[in-house]
């Protein structure tokens, strides 16, 4: 017979236990839960790269596990209620690709293992308490630092518009980057800059008309699955009100926005599989670190450039990943 202090401790084992191996002694197949902003329609691509992932690790959605998709369909206030439906299934592990999910997630559970695919400044946000050691139950991959790389986008811009004076930062709401993480940047380079946040996805439009008000010379783009939905609009729009823009991910340039300079988005929905992986098979988010990005692409539209009637400097394109011409 165990005495109490035995008893005790594994019980609290039992209850430390990760989601995953409360699955496997069920029986039942391991749930993954994916909770997100955007449409199912905009996001084929990361889906494929995240399902590629997991096959490459030996999962199969509907064979050894399932996976539960949950779509905001671009509706910030739907994002809760979302997660909260995935927490009550249960699932073993979340799967929150940006800062809004991430917290929405956060809200509901800290017990299931949240995974962050591209998150923005997740320690100053307070997402985790640090890269090496996130603590507490999310763990995953960051974009980076937004005032480090936002600081690059808006050196191009300059680059390509030496009198460029107003800059307008088209944002997501809880996008979890602000105009500051920009405005170093700008007053090195003697910038203004305007900031505007959309909440729903029939907010571009307004936000362009904002752009004329205040004067701006150029755009540049946020992250935010809302935008990322509305790349193709935000482009013409751009184009329409004769804005070089830029944006972080190459999806937005092969849209016909400017520039593009950041990582790729489908590589870190790719490696997201791995946190997944490791947890399922018993680690503890908290002990996982969190990944950040070694490689920053730089995409460049030559047909934009002409329609806008700029020409793109020889050191820009020299150092460019990809020209779209």
């Amino acid at each position: 017979m165990m005495d109490r202090r035995t008893l005790i401790g594994a019980a609290a084992a039992v209850l430390a236990a990760p989601h995953a191996a409360n699955a496997q002694q069920t029986g039942r197949r391991s749930r993954v839960g994916w909770l997100a902003l955007s449409t199912p329609e905009s996001a084929g691509q990361l889906l494929k790269a995240f399902d590629d992932g997991l096959r490459e690790r030996g999962y199969v959605d509907g064979r050894n596990i399932d996976v539960e998709r949950r779509w905001a369909n671009g509706s910030l206030d739907r994002l809760p209620a979302l997660g909260a439906e995935l927490a009550r299934l249960p699932v073993d592990v979340i799967v929150a690709p940006n800062n809004a999910s991430i917290v929405a997630a956060k809200r509901v559970t800290s017990t299931i293992p949240i995974v962050m695919v591209h998150a923005v400044d997740p320690v100053e946000n307070g997402l985790i308490a640090s890269l090496a050691r996130p603590g507490g139950n999310v763990t995953g991959l960051t974009i980076g630092v937004a005032s480090q790389i936002g600081g690059k986008r808006l050196e191009m811009l300059k680059e390509i518009v030496p009198a460029l004076a107003v800059v307008a930062i088209l944002r997501q709401a809880e996008s979890g980057v602000g105009s500051g993480a920009w405005e170093a940047a700008a007053q090195k380079l003697k910038l203004s800059l305007v900031e505007i946040e959309i909440r729903r996805l029939d907010g571009v439009d307004g936000a362009f008309a904002t752009m004329k008000r205040e004067r701006a010379g150029a755009l540049l783009v946020s992250g935010g699955p809302l935008t990322y939905v509305r790349r193709q609009q935000i482009a013409e729009l751009a184009l329409e009100h004769r804005l070089p823009a830029i944006h972080a991910l190459r999806e937005y340039a092969q849209a016909g926005l400017l520039l593009s300079y950041g990582t790729n988005l489908p590589d870190l929905y790719r490696r997201a599989a791995t946190y997944v992986d490791r947890i399922l098979k018993g680690a503890r988010p908290g002990d996982l670190p969190v990944e950040q990005p070694t490689k920053f692409e730089l995409v460049i539209n030559l047909k934009t450039a002409k329609a806008l009637g700029l020409t793109i400097p020889q050191s820009l394109l020299l150092r460019a990943d990809e020209v779209i011409e």
